[in-house]
């Protein structure tokens, strides 16, 4: 019986979780700087210890409300073969292991951007874990 680690994440009210192996490192809020221009998807870049970093934001992938203005997002900053990114999520969770036996395909009724960006889900106590396709996430900036 195969298993995967997820790095678990809140957005809104929804738990989303992407492959702990694609995980570089979990941060607080970071200074960003803005790019002219740019689609509302990308919110800025992050000097991280010299590598620039795009921070995408994932409430506006996902047509969610914007954040309120005094919360701070966290940075997940995934590793990617074109360099890092940051995702900007409300809060971060555990790493939890999953039965790949128990990933299920998205239900038909996911509409929208949910659909285009989550590829696997799986029942967790309590909520749906959402496994996000994280090249879908970052990928489409200004399809």
């Amino acid at each position: 019986m195969a298993s995967i680690q997820m790095c678990t994440f809140t957005l809104d009210r929804y738990l989303f979780g992407v492959d702990v192996r694609q995980v570089q490192e979990v941060l607080r809020t970071q200074p960003m700087t803005r790019v002219p221009l740019a689609p509302s998807l990308v919110r800025g870049l992050i000097n991280l210890r010299g590598q620039i970093v795009t921070a995408f934001d994932l409430r506006e992938r996902l047509d969610l409300p914007r954040r309120d203005e005094h919360a701070q997002p966290v940075n997940v900053v995934l590793r990617r073969d074109d360099g890092a990114v940051a995702l900007l999520v409300d809060d971060i969770g555990d790493v939890v292991e999953i039965d790949e036996a128990k990933l299920e395909r998205p239900p038909h009724t996911l509409r929208g951007p949910a659909a285009e960006v989550v590829r696997w889900v799986v029942q967790r106590p309590g909520a749906l874990l959402c496994v996000m396709d994280t090249a879908r996430a970052t990928g489409a900036v200004g399809e």
